[in-house]
């Protein structure tokens, strides 16, 4: 199907706005957990939240998060969610539908900065440097093989599913090569359920401007991945629950020994947000963030594939960070939303020039 440059630019407004309203009590989430987010939440007066948190001072969120605040929000600020997406438009650009793993090794080493990296891109990144020690780009070892970069405590974790979210976005209609990207990017430091969760992201993203429901997409993406994995549990968990104490109750004590960042439990605050809002963006991201863990990757996935959707993002989303998208990337410090669009729309409209091998 074609591309649709307003759907392409709502997932990016979606997808950043998302991201910079968790990103303000990500800390807080991660440490002190979700009891301690609510108690911020309604000492705030945000509830139900629909625009982004108000500062309060003396807390945590005042000291790791106050850029991202209500009022204080002048652009994006930088963020891995967004870094990781930016990156994957550089890869595409550079090499389309032929994407391979070693690519997305080879771009880590040349753009991303060790320290924008964490868990298990850490790790994998650790891997690629003692491996590029004697030698560009992975030393002289012939024997060294990419997959020992995903062999790591973290491979589970979210950060595969937070790369995947443009590998569907210029796709449209075709979640089979959505999967395939997105595979190919999550393998460096990914396995099993860490790739099957960015892999139904990217295919989800891919399906919902081709199918007449979100649900729909949902069960289309869902067939991209193993019917046995966690990410297929996730999937019906979430559409067994209800209104949002329930979720909260029976998601914090299902996931319980999951690590605030592992891919299913924050996999399924993202499916039961799309499934629950797909027509409302301030009620879905809210809800996704107000549920906790890892708030700035759910809100920005959320964000996002409610704006590949068509889904509006008022503008009291958007106005604060004026189309200014910082990265932690090497380059430019600061890129602009209108050019990342055009960029976008660019490789997805090359994508239907040419076929796939």
């Amino acid at each position: 199907m074609s591309v649709d440059t307003k759907h392409i630019r709502l997932a990016w407004e979606g997808r950043i706005s998302g991201c910079q309203l968790g990103k303000a009590v990500e800390f807080l989430s991660l440490r002190d957990g979700n009891d301690a987010l609510q108690e911020y939440l309604q000492r705030a007066d945000a509830l139900p939240l629909r625009d982004y948190v108000p500062l309060v001072e003396d807390t945590l969120v005042e000291r790791f998060g106050r850029p991202s605040c209500r009022g204080q929000l002048e652009r994006s600020e930088p963020d891995d969610d967004i870094t990781y997406t930016v990156l994957a438009l550089e890869l595409l650009e550079e090499h389309g539908k032929d994407l391979s793993t070693d690519d997305v090794a080879r771009a880590w080493l040349r753009r991303l900065p060790g320290g924008a990296t964490f868990t298990a891109e850490r790790a994998a990144y650790t891997t690629l440097l003692e491996r590029a020690s004697t030698g560009f780009p992975y030393g002289a070892d012939p024997n060294f093989d990419l997959a020992e970069c995903s062999d790591n405590p973290y491979s589970d974790w979210i950060g595969a599913q937070i790369r995947a979210d443009l590998y569907g976005w210029v796709c449209p209609g075709d979640p089979s090569l959505a999967a395939r990207l997105a595979r190919q990017d999550a393998e460096l430091s990914h396995r099993e359920d860490g790739v099957h969760a960015a892999v139904f992201v990217a295919a989800l993203a891919a399906s919902i401007p081709d199918t007449e429901s979100m649900s729909a997409a949902v069960d289309r993406a869902l067939s991209y991945v193993p019917g046995r994995s966690g990410v297929s549990d996730v999937v019906g968990t979430a559409r067994s629950l209800t209104g949002l104490a329930d979720v909260r109750e029976r998601l914090h004590s299902r996931y319980a020994t999951l690590s605030p960042v592992h891919a299913l439990n924050n996999l399924a605050i993202v499916v039961w947000s799309v499934l629950s809002f797909p027509d409302d963006y301030s009620a879905a991201v809210g809800e996704a963030v107000t549920l906790g863990w890892d708030t700035d990757c759910n809100g920005a996935t959320v964000g996002g594939l409610l704006g590949i959707a068509g889904v509006g993002v008022p503008s009291h989303w958007t106005e604060p960070w004026q189309g200014r998208v910082a990265v932690s990337l090497l380059g430019p410090p600061e890129l602009k939303l209108d050019d990342l669009v055009a960029r976008t729309v660019a490789v997805a409209r090359s994508f239907e020039q040419v076929p796939a091998e």
